[in-house]
């Protein structure tokens, strides 16, 4: 079976809880990303997305100028290792409701991010189907 390794994109970036909501959009924008991890003291705290940005910015009426990633971000980080199995880190979005996995090697160290599109080029139609309707199902 294929490892995260080689299904994941490599080089993530990362921001502190600290940065603007402005430079986070930014760096979307000019990455293509979607999902940008948060990391303070060494450590992945929580993950910004798209979807952040518009629901807890916008939605609920607060000045986007203003927020930084921690008002936004979703706290307690779900990721996955190197070393494991493409089918366990799809399982474990399944489970966890999302759609994008830091990969963390074995320092501990942010070396990349797996996505629906990586999985969907390392595995199966019909396994990535399967998942794309899971982490799509209304929670």
């Amino acid at each position: 079976m294929t490892k995260v390794t080689d299904a994941m994109h490599s080089g993530a970036k990362w921001c502190t809880p600290d940065t603007s909501l402005a430079d986070i959009a930014a760096l979307m924008r000019s990455e293509d990303i979607g999902a940008v991890p948060i990391g303070e003291n060494d450590r992945l705290v929580g993950m910004v997305t798209d979807r952040d940005i518009a629901l807890r910015a916008f939605a609920e009426g607060q000045d986007p100028a203003a927020l930084t990633a921690r008002d936004v971000m979703t706290e307690g980080i779900v990721y996955c290792t190197t070393g494991e199995e493409i089918g366990d880190a799809i399982y474990l979005m399944e489970q966890k409701q999302v759609r994008r996995l830091p990969v963390i090697n074995n320092k501990k160290r942010l070396v990349g991010m797996l996505s629906l599109g990586d999985i969907s080029h390392a595995v199966s139609q019909e396994l990535t189907g399967e998942f794309a309707q899971s982490v799509s199902d209304h929670h």
